[in-house]
């Protein structure tokens, strides 16, 4: 594999993994509410989710989904439902600087992996990578490439919402800054669906 062919591959997946999406926006909301230890299994749900998301293409979905290409639209709008619900949890959350509350944004590694996998962004990424790279010796190499750099860049953002949360130190700021966060997420539900739609 020549170096021109890594430096497009990890381009790629770096491009897709930290440009600011629903996912991104979820951990760093989650890592500045509870830190990035408590957000790490959301972040390796997201990246184990998308993994298993572009092997399961690269082995045979891509071709379902040119034969119903109707199957794209239910993942918009179940992933439109999911993500309008993250929204929501984030927007009603009632954050406290307590360690003892229980009120606080908890996302689990469930929900990483199936935002992924009802996140319209991820299946357009995995279908383009199938299509690029059609050899099974070059989707592996990108497979394992994508891999960590899904990894660093999603962690990228945990540890950027840890460092801010000296910005966020009282249960006001936290309480805003969900709202924000929440709202978003919502509009990048909504602007999901009307992209699609129009």
């Amino acid at each position: 594999m020549s170096f021109t062919i890594f430096l497009t591959m990890f381009s790629f997946a770096l491009v897709m993994s930290i440009s600011p999406g629903p996912v991104n926006m979820m951990i760093i909301t989650s890592s500045i509410n509870n830190g990035f230890a408590r957000t790490f299994s959301f972040i390796s749900g997201a990246t184990i989710g998308f993994i298993l998301l572009l092997i399961c293409i690269g082995l045979g979905l891509s071709k379902i989904i040119n034969t119903y290409p109707d199957i794209l639209l239910y993942v918009e709008i179940f992933g439109f439902s999911f993500i309008i619900y993250l929204g929501i949890k984030i927007l009603s959350s009632k954050p406290s600087l307590e360690v003892n509350k229980n009120d606080k944004i908890n996302l689990r590694f469930h929900e990483g992996f199936l935002l992924q996998w009802l996140n319209p962004k991820a299946w357009i990424a995995c279908i383009s990578v199938v299509s690029m790279y059609s050899s099974s010796e070059l989707f592996t190499i990108f497979v394992i490439i994508y891999f960590f750099v899904c990894y660093l860049s999603l962690s990228f953002w945990g540890v950027l919402g840890s460092k801010v949360t000296r910005f966020f130190d009282t249960d006001f700021k936290l309480r805003v800054l969900n709202i924000i966060m929440g709202l978003i997420l919502i509009f990048c539900a909504i602007s999901i669906i009307f992209v699609n739609i129009f």
